[in-house]
């Protein structure tokens, strides 16, 4: 048992030097990724879920190597994509059920990190439930406490802390349930935003006793700007949805000042959305867009599958679908949040996050 607990240790410190050795300074030997569809890398391809939810059918993946649709809901890579490429890794951890498919490899694999987010999925347990059996943020957790459990079975308690504490946690969530809300027509009232913060703080929490310590949140973009949002409104964007949006970053960032004050190990860096998509609607042609109100594939009502219009010039269009960005905007999200100023990422950016030594 103490020469398996010390093969393992060794492969983790041989994954971050290996890490380490792509990105100079930075040591993160695996990244663990959770939250919607702008994360899921093909989660939702093993779940019996609502096609609505579905992307593991073209023209979703045209830009993919191969052009392959792999429930991205994307053209190509998304944001989860990018940010892991950017970390040193040649690709992104795949989802936990590809790799459990693959189960003679499945503990090896999950050392180097899983995806878990779950495309429908948002931070209340009772959002998206129409669509069936996908992985809620919370849902999502637990899935994560059971890879955990095989970690520490194959490395020893010690090794998997020590593995957790250097790894990366990626969370973007919270879009859906605002939307969700909004289309019942309830309120987007002060109340709902303090239970949605209230949930997600029981779930960061949740992650931090699992050993999570560097937790990279990406916060929701505008969504009242998305292409069926503005259908309800002229083609202009929805202001009650926005500042809604508006309002969930600043209290997400209060939360997370909170809570890493609260637990002593935890390191944290948020991404705004909001604030990049804005200001890249503001100046589109600054970052090579031409269109930033309709979708490339699909329109603002329909789906995008392959008998729905699709665009030629992808990278000139903000959005791929009604609700998702093209992988144009997920590699200047990546990058902005990777590498980027106070502006837009703070207070650190995930660069500087993931050189963080944790003891």
């Amino acid at each position: 048992m103490a020469k398996k607990y010390t093969w393992c240790f060794l492969l983790v410190l041989m994954s971050i030097a290996i890490v380490a050795a792509h990105i100079g300074e930075t040591a993160v030997p695996a990244v663990f990724i959770f939250g919607d569809s702008t994360m899921d890398v093909g989660t939702n391809n093993f779940l019996p879920v609502s096609q609505e939810i579905k992307a593991d059918f073209y023209y979703n993946g045209i830009d993919y190597p191969f052009s392959e649709p792999t429930g991205r809901f994307s053209n190509g890579y998304n944001t989860a994509d990018r940010i892991v490429k950017l970390l040193g890794y040649k690709k992104s951890p795949p989802s936990f059920f590809a790799l459990l498919n693959d189960s003679p490899t499945f503990k090896r694999n999950i050392l180097e990190g899983v995806n878990f987010a779950s495309g429908g999925s948002g931070i209340l347990n009772t959002t998206g439930l129409v669509y069936n059996n996908f992985m809620s943020l919370g849902e999502q957790i637990n899935l994560f406490a059971t890879v955990l459990g095989n970690i520490t079975e194959l490395c020893g308690p010690a090794a998997a802390a020590t593995l957790l504490s250097k790894s990366l946690f990626i969370v973007s969530s919270g879009s859906n349930d605002i939307l969700e809300q909004q289309r019942s027509r309830a309120p987007l009232s002060p109340d709902f935003l303090d239970n949605l913060q209230s949930t997600y703080a029981d779930h960061l929490r949740s992650l931090y006793n699992l050993g999570a310590r560097k937790f990279a949140i990406i916060t929701i973009p505008p969504i009242g700007c998305c292409p069926v949002e503005r259908s309800y409104n002229g083609s202009e964007c929805l202001q009650g949805a926005n500042e809604f949006a508006r309002q969930f970053y600043n209290a997400t960032e209060t939360l997370l000042q909170q809570l890493s004050s609260q637990l002593s190990a935890m390191n944290y860096s948020i991404g705004n959305s909001f604030g990049l998509t804005l200001d890249i609607m503001g100046n589109p042609l600054a970052f090579g867009f031409k269109e930033i109100r309709k979708a490339c594939c699909g329109d603002a009502t329909t789906m995008c599958n392959q008998t729905a219009s699709l665009c030629q010039n992808r990278d000139e269009y903000l959005f791929w679908d009604r609700f998702h960005p093209t992988q144009k905007t997920a590699v200047l999200a990546a990058l902005t949040f990777f590498g980027g100023s106070h502006r837009f990422v703070k207070p650190v950016n995930f660069s500087t996050l993931a050189a963080i030594n944790i003891v």
